[in-house]
């Protein structure tokens, strides 16, 4: 009897399955609490049940159990009926810190989380399932750079999601060998910001459409460096690039078909002088395949979000570039599961 309970409990247990499958709980809990401001509520510190969730608004029949929830899922403390955030959440996802990341979520809740409902159509019909799929919708990114709101929203949002990455870039990369550099898709413009904050010799200039530039010009201000940064409009697709000695692309590459990424590769070598450095960085996946799940994951969000974007490992990255013509090239880690792509003319 021993032999046959031991056996049953080392075998195949369905919790991982499971765990997975109903993740989406545990992510909507989440995307909820952000959106309702629980962990900035409690950044000034530990609240009583029936004060923070009047404050936070919440119907008793699902009050304790929302916090409750939270506190299991690891990003509430909870002492007797106080509740407070863990240091994590207290540094992550309180609106009024600069280390806030919470905009990448606030978009998750709001856009991608339905679009992802969509899923197994996506991966039948290889079309892309946000908003561009409505009848006369218009193209992702005309649609969102058309709404000043919702721009600035998805800016941030994508600061924070690349913040971590943006900070080793500025360390990383030899920056003394040069003296220029231009950061294409610049967005809010926090890889150009870290830059330029980590190495004062350099001048930068963040390269983006033209309705980012009063974002851009904003966000050096408040860090500082905007004697330093210039906002140049423009469609790295049909106008020059800027003549720099380095050229970065963060979070860029991955949204283009594979003619696209190519053609922006090639672009940025006719660019550049010889030494000079393209510095690419997505989530890049491992060359088997097989580890970096969120690479992954983010290559099907492309497929969600866009007409052709995919993400790639880093000996397709090499490729393209020695396909270009730069004369040597590397990956490099730099944080969780983005790493960066170096070409060297």
């Amino acid at each position: 009897m021993e032999d046959s309970l031991s056996t049953q409990s080392s075998g195949p247990t369905p919790d991982h399955i499971l765990q997975t499958g109903l993740a989406f709980w545990a992510s909507k809990t989440l995307l909820s609490a952000v959106e309702i401001g629980v962990f900035t509520e409690l950044a000034d510190g530990p609240e009583k049940f029936d004060a923070l969730s009047g404050r936070l608004g919440l119907h008793p029949r699902s009050a304790r159990d929302f916090l409750d929830t939270l506190v299991a899922l690891g990003f509430l403390r909870r002492t007797g009926d106080s509740y407070c955030n863990t240091r994590e959440t207290d540094l992550f996802l309180d609106r009024r810190k600069p280390s806030y990341i919470g905009g990448i979520l606030e978009m998750a809740n709001a856009r991608l989380f339905r679009f992802w409902g969509n899923l197994t159509e996506a991966l039948r019909t290889g079309l892309q399932q946000n908003e561009a799929r409505q009848e006369g919708g218009a193209a992702t990114f005309s649609a969102l750079y058309a709404d000043p709101a919702r721009l600035r929203n998805f800016l941030s949002a994508m600061s924070g999601i690349s913040h971590g990455a943006n900070l080793a870039i500025a360390q990383k990369i030899p920056w003394a060998n040069y003296k220029t550099f231009a950061d294409l898709g610049t967005a809010q413009g926090d890889l150009a910001v870290q830059i330029a904050l980590a190495n004062p010799h350099l001048k930068g200039i963040g390269f983006d459409l033209a309705e980012c530039g009063p974002i851009f010009e904003e966000y050096a201000e408040k860090n500082a460096v905007r004697d330093r940064l210039r906002f140049q409009p423009g469609d790295f697709f049909r106008d020059p690039m800027p003549q720099v000695d380095a050229i970065t692309m963060g979070h860029i590459l991955h949204d283009w078909n594979l003619e696209q990424k190519k053609t922006l590769i090639k672009k940025a070598f006719d660019t550049l002088q010889p030494g000079g450095s393209l510095v690419v960085y997505d989530a890049i996946i491992d060359d088997d395949r097989s580890t970096n799940a969120f690479g992954l994951m983010m290559s099907l969000n492309m497929l969600i979000e866009t007409e052709g974007g995919f993400d790639y490992t880093g000996a397709d990255c090499i490729g393209w570039m020695k396909e270009a013509g730069f004369r040597e090239a590397y990956v490099e880690h730099l944080v969780g599961p983005d790493s960066m792509v170096v070409g060297v003319k």
